[in-house]
């Protein structure tokens, strides 16, 4: 990987060719990444490990046990990584043509002795037509959350799309069948992207764009306190638009980021967060270190087949701005991801 370093942010490239980095800490300081490589359609996705904050890592462990079996298009279709108990790494994606069954949501974890993944699984078994929304949150004790929006059985249409969740008690070795997650009829935007994660006071949360008759394409964001039984639901942002907007969202222990109109939004604890970057910014994320500092990093001029620039905007604990950038050079279908490091400065993936 190539380093670049600017004051507290250090750049990082990934290997030729990798898109879609998703970077994860564990509470021993090991960042754990995983990538893309392949075709758009049908590529497979890379694991590797650091120790020391991202300067050295290990030699990379294919994700998915069968070849061709990722598909990355469109920005919003890529794998997602989670960390559960004792840092083990969980994985879950939409499959692509080469997968049984095409377009699945497939599951994997790292196997009990780290040094393989274990033959991913299919965890649909009624609410069929992932598009964009697939995603999967593990907590400490052992349960891993696997989500997703997909219409209700026997319908059509984005109107009708709603999120699904199948909760895992056993580190991911089994699953029971898909339940919905909340009744109220948002619809969800079919091609965007949701994210799900663990609140630093435990609460499963999970942020995605609703479509409400078609044209409310409105973000939610949904609260679990009974580790995945039942939800809350919140609207924290709207957006009127008759398109599929093929958005990404963020959300860590105490972060949360979005695009509405081609801006950035953010909250950091309670805290609103705007930051200042220019138009056609998309695919958020987020990072906060040990001084209560946050790191919001998004692409900017992101379109369908075209590449990016990397910007991003470091706030102090009180929501100060205190340091921004851009570069040039995020591949066609990437977006980028960051992390802190053990000094309390940050990193930048892309």
């Amino acid at each position: 990987m190539l380093l670049t370093i600017l004051a507290t942010i250090t750049l990082l490239r990934l290997p030729d060719g990798a898109i879609q980095p998703q970077v994860l800490t564990d509470p021993k300081g090991g960042v754990h990444l995983i990538y893309f490589q392949g075709e758009p359609g049908a590529g497979d996705v890379y694991y590797k490990l650091s120790a020391d904050g991202g300067t050295t890592w290990t030699a990379p462990l294919r994700v998915n046990t069968q070849p061709g079996a990722v598909i990355a298009t469109g920005n919003v279709r890529g794998a997602h990584l989670s960390l559960g108990r004792n840092g083990r790494p969980h994985v879950a994606w939409m499959g692509s043509s080469k997968t049984t069954p095409p377009s699945g949501l497939f599951y994997t974890r790292l196997n009990g002795n780290g040094d393989a993944f274990e033959p991913e699984r299919n965890l649909i078994t009624k609410a069929w037509g992932l598009d964009g929304g697939a995603t999967l949150a593990a907590d400490t004790q052992g349960r891993v959350h696997v989500l997703w929006h997909a219409p209700t059985p026997n319908t059509i249409g984005e109107e009708n799309r709603r999120v699904w969740i199948t909760t895992s008690t056993d580190d991911g070795r089994t699953f029971p069948p898909e339940h919905a997650a909340w009744a109220e009829p948002t619809g969800a935007c079919a091609c965007c992207g949701m994210r799900a994660g663990i609140a630093a006071n435990g609460d499963l949360r999970a942020l995605y764009r609703g479509a409400r008759e078609i044209v409310h394409r409105d973000m939610f964001l949904l609260t679990s306190k009974d580790q995945g039984a039942s939800f809350a639901g919140t609207k924290i942002d709207e957006w009127e638009v008759g398109a599929c907007v093929m958005s990404t969202a963020w959300l860590g222990p105490t972060t949360a980021a979005w695009e509405t109109t081609g801006h950035i939004h953010a909250l950091a604890g309670t805290r609103s967060l705007t930051p200042t970057g220019g138009g056609k910014s998309k695919h958020p994320v987020a990072a906060a270190n040990r001084n209560g500092e946050t790191l919001l990093v998004w692409t900017e001029g992101m379109a369908w087949k075209q590449g990016a620039a990397v910007a991003w905007e470091l706030f102090s604990a009180s929501g100060v701005s205190k340091e921004k950038g851009r570069a040039e050079g995020v591949p066609v279908w990437s977006l980028p991801s960051a992390f802190p490091r053990p000094d309390g400065s940050f990193a930048i993936l892309y």
